[in-house]
């Protein structure tokens, strides 16, 4: 059977499972396929894009259990209200999947990319690199906690594939066994190592490209901030639906503004680096990223949509917040509060709350990404930060 065939390709039964976790699974399944297949263009993958289109898969079946699911659990008008939003919570999962699926085929099908391309990349962009799990590797057999991976080298093991399941968001506890389909996220400084002694072969980075063109190089910066804004809008979504949060359903709105008004400057970036290099065709696949990225941004407003009609969440939904241990919060500086003139470096705050920011909305300069710039709050930024139930109530505090 071809590898990319899997369970998508199977008969689908009905099975008595959570709605709140598929749809758990479903929103760490999104979030990795926009990683993976960003990735795989931006690091010319095609390792990378195969699995984009294997998670895809699975994707597919998750979208068709959890309607499944759905159409169980509604027994009265007032359960179908209140279900509905759910339902386009899995449609845009489906619609962030389809376009990762896009974006991988760039790669796969030779859509066309610059070779200038890789030379473009902003400094911030970690490597990420798929590698199978050698029998004789040093970590086959221990749990990541016993390999204390990430504080040895800075590389974390996103995501691990099992044959046709798939191990997200592992944990400490979760064992690496031989012949994993292991994606490893680090500097580039650190990969080669662990690389090598996780498959017990050499990394082999990406050749050396020539030098960028200039709008060629704004082009790349646009689509990788594109890309950030998007993940964030996602996120954010989901989060204003479990936390039944009309606020950060607004700010998804107002990342999905920021990201079409980026996606235009990206097409005239792309445009005119057509004249100034030999073969234009070749951008053919920056024109596809840029729009499978608006599409991505455009379902994460449906995520919200629910939460914007102001519909009442449904249990299914409540059940998850219940079991949230971190949330994402937003507040608004006001002047001559604590948090005014409060410095955040990588992503910490200089002040006496275990708050992690992630962004900040400064309305002179529009969205701040705190993971690839240190910044200083001030009165009017709107601050979207993540961590427990109690420091997201202290941190408000000091916001007021």
């Amino acid at each position: 059977m071809d590898p990319l065939e899997g369970e998508a390709s199977s008969p689908i039964e009905y099975e008595p499972v959570s709605v709140k976790d598929v749809l758990v699974e479903m929103k760490d399944t999104a979030e990795l396929l926009i990683d993976l297949s960003y990735s795989s263009v931006l690091h010319r993958s095609e390792a990378l894009a195969e699995e984009v289109l294997r998670l895809e898969e699975r994707m597919d079946v998750l979208e068709m259990r959890a309607r499944m699911s759905l159409l169980m659990a509604a027994r009265s008008p007032d359960d179908a209200e209140q279900l509905a939003p759910v339902l386009g919570i899995v449609t845009a999962a489906d619609t962030i999947s389809d376009a990762a699926g896009d974006i991988s085929k760039i790669v796969l099908e030779e859509i066309g990319l610059p070779e200038a391309m890789r030379a473009a990349l902003p400094d911030a962009v970690e490597t990420l690199v798929r590698g199978v799990v050698d029998p004789g590797s040093g970590y086959a057999g221990r749990t990541l906690k016993d390999i204390d991976l990430e504080s040895e080298t800075g590389v974390r093991v996103i995501a691990l594939r099992r044959g046709t399941e798939w191990l997200l968001n592992p944990g400490p506890e979760t064992e690496i066994e031989a012949d994993d389909v292991a994606l490893l996220r680090g500097p580039d400084s650190e990969i080669p190592a662990v690389y090598r002694e996780l498959t017990e072969t050499a990394y082999e980075p990406p050749a050396s490209a020539p030098q960028a063109i200039d709008d060629l190089g704004r082009a790349v910066d646009t689509i990788v901030h594109m890309k950030n804004l998007s993940e964030l809008a996602v996120d954010l979504a989901y989060s204003s639906v479990l936390f039944d949060s009309e606020e950060l359903a607004e700010e998804v709105r107002n990342l999905e503004v920021e990201v079409d008004a980026l996606e235009s400057r990206f097409e005239a970036w792309v445009l005119r680096a057509a004249a100034d290099i030999d073969d234009p065709v070749s951008l053919r696949g920056l024109i596809h990223l840029g729009t499978s990225t608006e599409a991505i941004s455009d379902a994460a407003v449906e995520i919200s949509e629910g939460v914007l009609r102001e519909i009442e969440a449904h249990p299914v939904v409540r059940m998850a917040v219940q079991e949230s241990d971190e949330i994402l919060t937003r507040v608004e500086i006001e002047p001559a509060s604590a948090l005014d003139g409060t410095a955040v470096t990588a992503g910490v705050p200089d002040a006496d709350v275990t708050m992690s920011v992630i962004a900040v909305r400064r309305p002179d300069e529009g969205w701040i990404l705190v993971a690839d710039t240190d910044v200083t709050l001030r009165d009017g930024d709107v601050v979207i930060a993540k961590g427990t139930r109690t420091a997201a109530e202290q941190f408000e505090g000091l916001a007021g």
